[in-house]
């Protein structure tokens, strides 16, 4: 029996579904009951039946998970694949921010830890911070914890936002030069960036989309060439799902390193021993699942 066939019949026995992150390793992604984005596994994990979920991605999203389902469990393949977005900001220093800004509402991305989220009024992803942040029109909006999404969401809205100088160090890898050196050799080419790339980057490009909307774009799109500026991981679902269409990566160094921490092995281990078990306490899961669960009703 190989690994995936003991991955596949450990699944079974553990009443288990497996979600993946569209930035996980491509072994991964193919044995995964189901692969998409932070807004699509966060829709995702609120319709499992399963007694356990298995969430290859980063910490904050099996924390997202765990929160959603408080009667399961939830396990990932390596506890360790953390968030360096997510950890520039903490629960005290958005607590301590908010009080600079008496009476601003608080959108957190996605992307940030639960004690975060539990001091934030609604959750948004990079597919929907525009429509989320839309809402609070009129009313002061504290942006957490990435200013280029952030940035994104104020020139679509064509209003301030307060924003937190956080950002993804994967995405800030990308420069202009290299997309328009790609774009000069392929000038057919239609240049899809993640809102999380810096300002400069992403004014050279075509397209301003999450990875979902990624998925959806070029499915769709009659262009039959793509320049895509993010997490590299991406473009095995891009390919996999377009075979007549050629996907062409910006960088070798635009990788996460957090994300292609889960490997096929650990992902055997985590279900065989039932390990590690990500748990959020009550106190916090309480109100961060508020703000999820606005994003989710907003969405």
């Amino acid at each position: 029996m190989n690994i995936y066939d003991e991955i596949r019949k450990l699944k079974d026995e553990r009443q288990a579904v497996i979600l993946a992150h569209n930035y996980q390793l491509p072994d991964i992604q193919d044995i995964a009951d189901f692969n998409g984005d932070s807004l699509e596994l966060a829709r995702k994990a609120t319709e499992i039946d399963s007694e356990c979920i298995v969430f290859c991605g980063v910490h904050f999203m099996a924390e997202t998970a765990a929160i959603l389902n408080p009667s399961k469990t939830v396990i990932v393949p390596d506890e360790h694949a953390g968030c360096p977005m997510a950890d520039m900001i903490t629960g005290e220093q958005l607590r301590g921010f908010k009080a600079q800004h008496p009476g601003a509402k608080v959108v957190c991305y996605v992307n940030s830890t639960a004690e975060v989220k539990a001091e934030s009024d609604c959750c948004c992803t990079s597919g929907n911070a525009v429509e989320i942040v839309r809402h609070y029109e009129g009313q002061d909006v504290i942006f957490v914890p990435d200013q280029h999404l952030g940035s994104v969401v104020a020139e679509r809205l064509e209003r301030e936002l307060i924003l937190w100088p956080g950002y993804c160090p994967t995405h800030a890898r990308f420069n202009p030069r290299d997309i328009l050196e790609l774009k000069e050799a392929h000038p057919g080419a239609v240049v899809m960036a993640h809102p999380e790339c810096p300002k400069a980057v992403r004014d050279v490009c075509d397209q301003i989309l999450s990875t979902g909307q990624m998925c959806t774009f070029a499915r769709s799109d009659s262009a039959r060439e793509y320049i895509v500026a993010t997490e590299e991981g991406l473009l095995h679902r891009l390919r996999k799902e377009n075979p007549g269409k050629v996907f062409h990566r910006v960088s070798p160094f635009a990788v996460c390193p957090n994300m292609k921490r889960n490997t096929i092995e650990k992902l055997l281990f985590c279900l065989r021993d039932m390990k590690p078990v990500v748990a959020v306490e009550e106190s916090v899961a309480a109100r961060a699942r508020k703000a999820i669960e606005q994003m989710l009703a907003w969405s």
